[in-house]
């Protein structure tokens, strides 16, 4: 599974609406055993360029961000 593959993945488990931490696609890559902090760049750059297609939106507590910070 890729990282974007992993955060496409949750979003269809949710409600249309729903969002997710890029944490979760970590964790989910790692498995229960896993180091799911390794996994964070990937998936940091997975949702930038799902973002960037305009596949996924980013938001930060509800507000509409135009790209990924931190």
């Amino acid at each position: 599974m890729t990282p974007q593959d992993a955060i496409l993945a949750l979003l269809a488990e949710r409600a249309a609406g729903a969002t997710l931490c890029p944490s979760e696609a970590a964790r989910r890559l790692a498995g229960p055993e896993g180091d799911w902090r390794a996994h964070m760049p990937a998936v940091h750059a997975a949702a930038d360029t799902l973002a960037a297609a305009g596949t996924v939106a980013l938001s930060w507590k509800g507000a509409a961000m135009q790209e990924r910070r931190g």
